[in-house]
Formats: C-alpha cells, sequence, structure tokens
C-alpha cells in the first residue's frame, strides 16, 4: 500500500488507533499508539517521537529525542487489538539531520538491499526462514543472589508420560516429534490458527507442522520475500505466534535450546540471489547450481565463526550448537545433506527453485541483521571468488575424528563469536551497510549484558557436579 491507501484502509476498517512499531538493536519489536486523528500524510514524512535512550543498545539520555517514520508498505490491522488498529511498522530518524539511524536494524537492512544493487551482479535477494519454537504450558524461571531455577511444562512433554490424574498417554518421546498425527499431536489447531492470523496480515504461509522435539516443538514456514519484506513478516509472525498461544492459555518461546537431551530450535534460511527475474543461482556446476553461487557459499562458510555473532547471538544458542541434535556445526556444504552447515535443496528441477538453505542461525536473531550479514558475506564470497572447497557427501556426525578435524566449525560460544566479529568484519562495512559503531555497539551489548552476566553467576548444575567437592 501507498500512503493514500493506507488512509483509505484506514477509513474502510474504522480504525480507531494507530500503532507504530519498531525493533531495537538486539531484535524486539517495540511500540507505542496514536490516535487515528493523528494518520495523515505528514505522519509519513514527519513522523512520531520517541525516546531514544529508554531502548536498548541506542541513544544517550542527553540526545535521545528520535522519530519513527512509518512505511506504508507494511499496514495491517493489528489481529489482537480490542479496537480496530492498524499496524505499521518503521524506521528510526533523527529529528534534528533527518536521517535514518545508523543502528536501526531496519535501516541497515535497507542498506544491504541498496549495496547488492549497487555491485551490479544482482538486483534482488529472496530470503525463506524456517523458525522453530516451542509451544508450551507452563514456564517459570529466576534468579537471585542466593537462588536460581527454571521449570518448563508441556502436556505433551515425555517427562509427563506417567503423571497421576488424568492421564490419556501418547506423549511424544524425545526427538520423536516429525511429525505424527493427532492425537499425538495436540497443538493441529493451535498452529493452524496461528498461520490464519499471519495470512490476514499479508504473509503467505508455506506449511505448519509438529518439530521433532518432545514438548511442543513447532515449525512455520512462510514464502520467501526480499530481504527486509522478510525481516519484517519475521517479526510479525513472532508476535502472531506468542498472541495466539497467550489466547490458549500457552506460552511460546524462540529460545534455541530450552529443553535438554532433545533437538533445540534452528531458523535454517534459505536465499538466493536474482537479477533481471532470473535466478544466479541456478547453473550446471554442483547439484545443478551456478559458479556464482558456489563462490557465494564460500563467503558464507568463510565468515561464519564471524557471522555467529549475529545468526547465532545468545548464549543459549551454543546449547542447541553440539553435535547430535540435527544442529550444523561443521562448515562444510551439500546437497540434501542435513548434517552440513549449508545444504542444496533438491525438492525440485526448476531453476527458479534453486537456492542454498543456510542450516546454522536460531531464531533468537535480530532478523535484519542476521539476513544483511549473511547477504554481506555471501558476495564477499562472490566478489573474491572464494571457493567452497569439496562438498560433503557423509554423515559428518559420524565421521572419524581425523577426518573431522579437516572441517571447521561453528564457535563454541558466544563469547568466541564476538572475538570472531572483532577480527572479521570489513567485508561488513561494504558500502556503509554496516558501520564499526554499530558493530562495537553490538560487541559491547553482548559482552556486559550477556557473557559477563551469565559468566558471573552459579549454573545450577554446578551444585550437582560440585557441592560437595
Amino acid at each position: 500500500m501507498n500512503v493514500r491507501e493506507v488512509l483509505e484502509f484506514a477509513k474502510k476498517n474504522k480504525v480507531q488507533v494507530v500503532d507504530l512499531k519498531f525493533v531495537d538493536l538486539i531484535g524486539t519489536w517495540q511500540h507505542f499508539s496514536i490516535p487515528v486523528s493523528e494518520l495523515t500524510e505528514n505522519l509519513f514524512k514527519d513522523g512520531s517521537g520517541l525516546d531514544g535512550s529508554s531502548i536498548r543498545g541506542w541513544k544517550a539520555i542527553n540526545n535521545s529525542d528520535m522519530l519513527v517514520v512509518p512505511d506504508p508498505a507494511t499496514a495491517c490491522l493489528d489481529p489482537f487489538c480490542a479496537v480496530p488498529t492498524l499496524s505499521l511498522v518503521g524506521n528510526v530518524m533523527d529529528p534534528i539531520t533527518r536521517e535514518t539511524y545508523d543502528r536501526d536494524p531496519r535501516y541497515i537492512a535497507q542498506k544491504a538491499e541498496k549495496y547488492l544493487q549497487s555491485t551490479k551482479l544482482g538486483d534482488i535477494s529472496y530470503w525463506g526462514p524456517e523458525a522453530e519454537f516451542f509451544i508450551f504450558d507452563q514456564a517459570r524461571y529466576d534468579q537471585t543472589s542466593h537462588s536460581g531455577y527454571y521449570f518448563i511444562d508441556s502436556e505433551e512433554g515425555v517427562w509427563n508420560m506417567g503423571q497421576d490424574g488424568v492421564n490419556l498417554g501418547g506423549k511424544i518421546r524425545h526427538k520423536e516429534g516429525y511429525f505424527p498425527v493427532a492425537p499425538t499431536d495436540t497443538q493441529q489447531d493451535i498452529r493452524t490458527e496461528m498461520i490464519l492470523e499471519m495470512e490476514k496480515c499479508g504473509i503467505e504461509i508455506e506449511k505448519h507442522h509438529h518439530e521433532v522435539a518432545t514438548a511442543g516443538q513447532a515449525e512455520i514456514d512462510i514464502r520467501f520475500d526480499s530481504l527486509v519484506r522478510t525481516a519484517d513478516k519475521m517479526m510479525m509472525y513472532k508476535y502472531i505466534v506468542k498472541n495466539v498461544a497467550r489466547r490458549h492459555g500457552k506460552t511460546v518461546t524462540f529460545m534455541p535450546k530450552p529443553i535438554f537431551g532433545d533437538n533445540g530450535s534452528g531458523m535454517h534460511t534459505h536465499q538466493s540471489i536474482w537479477k533481471d527475474g532470473k535466478p544466479l543461482f541456478a547453473g550446471k556446476e554442483y547439484a545443478g547450481v551456478s559458479q556464482l553461487c558456489l563462490y557465494y557459499i564460500g563467503g558464507i562458510l568463510k565468515h561464519a565463526p564471524a557471522l555467529a555473532a549475529f545468526t547465532n547471538p545468545t548464549t543459549n544458542s551454543y546449547k542447541r550448537l553440539t553435535p547430535g541434535f540435527e544442529a550444523p556445526v561443521l562448515l562444510a556444504y551439500s546437497s540434501r545433506n542435513r548434517s552440513a552447515g549449508i545444504r542444496i535443496p533438491m525438492y525440485s528441477p526448476s531453476p527458479k527453485a534453486k537456492r542454498i538453505e543456510v542450516r546454522f542461525p536460531d531464531p533468537g536473531a535480530n532478523p535484519y541483521l542476521a539476513f544483511s550479514a549473511m547477504l554481506m558475506a555471501g558476495l564477499d564470497g562472490i566478489e573474491n571468488k572464494i571457493n567452497p572447497g569439496e562438498p560433503a557427501e557423509k554423515d559428518l556426525y559420524d565421521l572419524e575424528p581425523k577426518e573431522a578435524a579437516k572441517i571447521r566449525t561453528m564457535p563454541g560460544s558466544l563469547d568466541e563469536a564476538l572475538h570472531n566479529l572483532e577480527k572479521d568484519h570489513q567485508f561488513l562495512l561494504k558500502g556503509g551497510v554496516f558501520s564499526e559503531d554499530l558493530i562495537e555497539a553490538w560487541i559491547s551489548y553482548k559482552r556486559t549484558k550477556e557473557v559477563d552476566t551469565m559468566r558471573l553467576r552459579p549454573h545450577p548444575y554446578e551444585f550437582f557436579l560440585y557441592y560437595d567437592v
């Protein structure tokens, strides 16, 4: 929609409130609402003010005034408000310079799209994330100076197999959730409700299903779109999934590894580059891809240890990145082989379907930053003709130690990923897409607010291991 169409849409749907949404540095949607009387053409030029000093990783309090300028293309009715509410996603701008804020993740994604066009290699990139998540019935957790615990529960959880009271059996065993029909899958209807709400908001859906883990692990796949539009949709995706769950008295987490001993949640990310309506990843090389695609893969593999700081940005991410739980730890590529860090899907022989699937990202990522960083790494691979090496056809989890040692791996911790980003980020600075300021702010926030705070606190399992030393 353009501005005029948005105004007409609001009038037709008797909108009373306008909700302005924007994303913070870490990847959480923030919002504030204005009455519909403020919805004028000027809103899309002048924006509406906010205090940037209260947003994580942003302005200092002495320089805090900022604006949200809504993008009319993101307009839809908010599916969860009691009165008709128009939802608009916006960019964050400086009210004095009128420049878009350099730490606004959506702006970085817009710059990544423009950089692709400036290279003349392609004019659009397409992105199709497959985000996984858990639908729990209960989640309790706390941390104090003298205690710390978490407790999650699900009616599907294998640990409830012998629960007293009304128990109809049929709980999903570890690693057996992919994907039996009801009544074993108890969440068909709630996932269907989620996708119907997504479709109302303009998100095209390809499929939904139960995922591998016990305790309500789910996956909903959205149809591919351009980089910024897909990141916008991922934010709405999370918003809808969490709020539909709340309707049913349940709770959703996109935390990569909430359950010990079973699969974590990934966000396998399909991606491709096109030019003049033609798919540039299709060709006559390995698995039907082009040489350009192989160079793109080479760039992703080369920079993956640094990319991890954006694609796997939580300390919990590295609980998932362990062998044996379908987590791609080894940096290799292959067709069909899901143990490789990058897979070339072989579902269709059509050149238009040719793409790569980067398997190591997780849904804890800020999609604007993660997609942009992967695009920049891939473009660096093309520009520098980075050879990805030979494809891996074996099950990489079953390699002999000597053979496995020859393959590079993902970082083992967020701290390690941040060190890699410090050493390797020049490819992100091309075209001014990422800035040194943004990268420094990201590393500083993640180190001080996450890595260091985790390091300072005793873990419950340490009492099991060490209390009697």
